[in-house]
């Protein structure tokens, strides 16, 4: 079981219900439409926040069991303006409080599709 969270650039929705439509309507599309043969470079603010994601947490290996992150590489899913990344559930609440902090530093929006909620 992995918890997500969607992170992007632009202007932050007025509310979560703002954020919610912002969100089934321009990620998950792009989402079910992404092809990982074919990658979608990440945008230079996107791949600087997804790097200082990695200076905390490193990619996940075959012996670590100390990283949140469900997939690697964690670039692998930045997708141009977006990313979309899934973390273990029992590492959720540290890693997604540290990643929407983040996110916020960075001036990109945060999004927990779990909790229809844009994290601050």
């Amino acid at each position: 079981m992995s918890y997500d969270l969607a992170v992007w650039e632009g202007d932050r929705p007025a509310d979560d219900e703002a954020g919610m439509k912002f969100y089934r309507e321009r990620i998950v599309p792009r989402l079910k439409a992404h092809d990982p043969r074919n990658p979608i470079a990440p945008t230079p603010r996107i791949r600087a926040y997804v790097g200082a994601l990695l200076e905390r947490w490193p990619d996940i290996t075959d012996d670590d069991d100390g990283s949140p992150w469900s997939t690697s590489p964690l670039m692998s899913e930045a997708v141009g303006w977006f990313v979309y990344f899934p973390m273990v559930f029992s590492m959720a609440d540290e890693a997604s409080a540290f990643a929407a902090d983040l996110a916020r530093q960075h001036g990109l929006v945060c999004f927990d599709p779990q909790l229809q909620r844009l994290r601050s």
